[in-house]
């Protein structure tokens, strides 16, 4: 098969869809490998290492989608790349098709079959390819927190960790998934004192196990959720159903109530935003205000440490891409039922449940 990776071109992007050693595993493998000109260097990686690891190096990103069997990219492609797409082509990214009705569109019309990251789904519930970027975002969402805390960023003064004699800032974390319990670790060790909240009480219990009552656990219901919201320095929104859109767990008017100067880190903008006054920025520009509260909403938070991010990412998605290469989309979606949960669209056909009702598109199952 021949696999394709073109540069990312969304916004202030600089991770890579694969880093060499992922290219060599492929070539190792009998296959076939072209890399658009100056895709990782964002990433640090130099042309050079790919071609050593037997990739064949194209000047453009129509010679990737013109001649590639399967694309593996890092995120949904852009506007300008819809017209490369091909009737039949595999394209295997980060997709968040739930809140990119555009991108869907695209796909659908253009009969791509199309894989998304976030929607491989293990039996256990595991979504084990947005897990390496959750972590990374999650730690990541405290760190940037912090930073707009700052009364020079816009934020009310406060260091999350406090001095002695001065009490230490308030951080709530809305969801115990991978992300929440990455900022949590994160948010710990900087001295905050924490308050996560979750729907379900297993993974709370869990949580005051591990950190031996030092973290405050409480049900996800919305006084819990107001309560913690006003009495807080930074909001971090951690929330995720798998395809579909984030809840809206924080109102307009719970943000009109908080301390100004408090800051949002909103993670779920991915799938549209758990605070209701949320909206996608970039790295560009990536915080806005409203009722003085700064909202950090950047949609690819990864993207800002490319060489981590990257190197995560292709040991997550490299034994998926050579199940791919190796049997087919069909025969390996047949055979692995985690890879079949992310077929998002096949043949002009939307396959996602959680996608299409997202998007209020007709549903249809792939009956293999």
């Amino acid at each position: 098969m021949i696999i394709g990776i073109p540069k990312e071109i969304k916004t202030e992007e600089y991770r890579v869809g694969i880093v060499p050693a992922g290219v060599k595993a492929l070539v190792d493998e009998g296959h076939r490998v072209i890399f658009e000109a100056g895709a990782g260097l964002g990433s640090g990686i130099k042309d050079e290492e790919y071609k050593g690891a037997g990739a064949g190096i194209v000047p453009s990103a129509r010679d990737i989608y013109s001649s590639a069997d399967l694309i593996m990219k890092v995120k949904e492609p852009q506007p300008s790349e819809f017209n490369m797409l091909r009737e039949g082509q595999i394209l295997y990214t980060y997709l968040h098709l739930a809140a990119e009705p555009e991108v869907a569109r695209a796909l659908l019309e253009g009969k791509v079959k199309s894989v998304a990251y976030e929607t491989i789904e293990l039996s256990g519930g595991t979504l084990p390819l947005l897990k390496p970027m959750s972590e990374v975002a999650g730690r990541m969402s405290v760190q940037v927190g912090a930073y707009f805390l700052q009364e020079n960023n816009g934020g009310r003064g406060v260091l999350l960790g406090g001095v002695p004699g001065v009490a230490p800032g308030k951080v709530t974390i809305l969801g115990a998934g991978v992300v929440g319990l990455n900022a949590l670790k994160i948010a710990v060790g900087m001295g905050a004192q924490v308050i996560i909240l979750n729907r379900g009480t297993d993974k709370l219990a869990h949580i005051d196990e591990l950190y031996k009552g030092r973290i405050v656990t409480l049900a996800s219901n919305q006084h819990n959720i107001e309560e913690a919201v006003l009495d807080s320095d930074l909001v971090i929104g951690a929330v995720l159903l798998a395809g579909a859109r984030a809840p809206r767990l924080v109102t307009k008017e719970m943000v009109s109530k908080m301390k100004k100067g408090s800051v949002i880190v909103d993670v779920s903008i991915d799938q549209g935003g758990c605070i209701e006054t949320s909206k996608r920025t970039t790295h560009k520009d990536p915080v806005y205000k409203v009722d003085g509260v700064s909202h950090y909403c950047v949609a690819n938070m990864p993207g800002a440490v490319p060489r981590t991010s990257s190197f995560a990412l292709t040991n997550a998605t490299l034994p998926y891409a050579l199940k791919i290469a190796k049997l087919g989309l069909e025969e390996a979606a047949r055979k692995d039922a985690a890879l079949a949960k992310g077929i998002n669209t096949y043949n002009g056909r939307l396959t996602n449940r959680p996608v299409a009702e997202a998007l209020e598109i007709k549903y249809e199952a792939l009956n293999w």
